[in-house]
């Protein structure tokens, strides 16, 4: 039965259907073949608690507060305040945008639009600097990944909701690893440009510098508003996302004026599409999660394995680790997120391992997984986007992904990169 739930979920996929047709048919089918008795309103009331905890409310906050941003100036300003510092450099126009995708992460916490914002004005810049297509596109698609781990990260709140953990715990925690990917992204882009033989780019003076300063200001106002009031205790995490959608509309309509009220109702359908899309994921994750786990197939699968290793907390992570690559490999991460943790979350506790530490080693999978072959989301945005076919996005990738799983690896072996500044804020 298991097999042809699987098959059937996968062909569904393959036909095109959204992840959550396939989520929802399986759920369906192993009820019926094996639990007659239970009935679909069961299902439906699964669905339904999985969208209920209130910290998910910030979910589509941050997406309005992203796609306002998108619609306005502070992409722009923030790829002028990075290029105006390293642009001349060796390798500049490629830093720029690993930077430039890190600091839209930190304001947006969306990878999408971070594809959107920085590729579309940068993409045409590195083409024309004489850098490979392919490697360009690899670098957008992976470098906006780091938007799940600089908060504020919508996975973060996912897995917060999933395995009971502090929502701003892992907030702060997902930023060492969110600056360690940048700069192995920075020193690739350095090397690459350096075999090439990229022309420096011209210099720019102090005037420049300043005025591109002042400018990036109030953009990078949003994570001072959102760690800020989180550190503090003045707002929660839920309080936070709604601060920074008025904070959004503050500088985009009244100080940048690129936003006009008659672009709210278009934005507003933005951010409801993409919400709806995002809640039913997960209340369809959380009704397949309660399936399987009622017929005990995550137990089957992964229970020996969990025993097996219980009792090393290093080899517990690295489980949790490769359980979460492969997984975000073919489904949403946010499925996966829901699917897996509560399959580990026993052994966390019993194993002593921190569970912010957990909850990020599995944002970085999400992150990876979003732009790995063969179903990452980030892989099908830049298709829509850029207008390129699969393999030539993919064709670049692999130095990425190896860079990412080394992350993953000095995560496990150094859990300070993570803890560190968690515990310096909540400790």
């Amino acid at each position: 039965m298991l097999t042809l739930t699987f098959v059937l979920m996968f062909l569904l996929l393959l036909m095109g259907f959204p992840m959550m047709v396939p989520l929802i048919i399986g759920a369906l089918a192993i009820l019926v073949v094996s639990f007659p008795e239970v009935g679909a309103n069961q299902l439906i009331q699964q669905m339904v608690g999985g969208v209920r905890p209130s910290v998910l409310v910030a979910v589509p906050m941050f997406i309005l507060a992203a796609d306002i941003m998108t619609k306005g100036h502070t992409a722009n300003r923030l790829l002028d305040l990075v290029h105006a510092f390293v642009g001349h450099r060796r390798g500049g126009l490629p830093i720029t945008t690993a930077v430039s995708c890190t600091l839209f992460g930190a304001v947006s916490g969306s990878t999408q639009a971070t594809v959107v914002a920085i590729g579309t004005a940068l993409r045409p810049k590195m083409l024309k600097a004489g850098y490979k297509d392919s490697f360009t596109m690899a670098l957008l698609v992976n470098a906006s990944d780091v938007a799940l781990l600089i908060p504020p990260s919508i996975a973060a709140i996912i897995y917060g909701v999933a395995a009971n953990v502090s929502v701003g715990e892992m907030f702060i925690a997902g930023i060492g690893p969110g600056l360690l990917i940048m700069v192995m992204f920075s020193v690739y882009s350095w090397w690459i440009s350096k075999r090439l033989n990229i022309p420096l780019g011209e210099r720019v003076g102090w005037a420049d510098r300043l005025r591109a300063i002042r400018g990036a200001i109030l953009p990078m106002g949003f994570p001072v508003v959102v760690l800020g009031g989180i550190y503090s205790g003045l707002f929660s995490p839920t309080e936070a996302a709604a601060m920074s959608v008025f904070y959004a509309l503050i500088i985009e309509m009244l100080v940048f004026r690129s936003v006009k009220f008659s672009d709210l109702p278009g934005i507003a359908l933005s951010t409801g599409l993409i919400t709806a899309v995002v809640f039913i994921l997960v209340g369809a994750g959380q009704a397949f999660s309660w399936v399987i786990s009622l017929a005990q197939i995550p137990t089957d699968i992964l229970g020996p394995m969990i025993d097996h290793v219980a009792a090393n907390p290093t080899h517990l992570l690295i489980l949790i680790a490769v359980s979460y690559f492969v997984a975000c490999m073919f489904v949403d991460p946010i499925v996966a997120i829901f699917v897996l943790t509560p399959i580990f979350i026993p052994a966390i506790n019993a194993s002593g391992v921190d569970p912010i530490l957990v909850g990020t080693l599995v944002v970085l999978q999400s992150a990876i997984g979003s732009a790995t072959p063969p179903f990452g989301y980030d892989i099908f945005t830049a298709m829509a986007v850029f207008r390129r076919p699969y393999m030539e996005i993919v064709k670049g990738t692999p130095p990425f992904v190896l860079m990412l799983l080394a992350t993953t690896v000095l995560l496990i072996m150094f859990p300070q990169i993570a803890l560190f500044l968690r515990d310096l804020a909540f400790r």
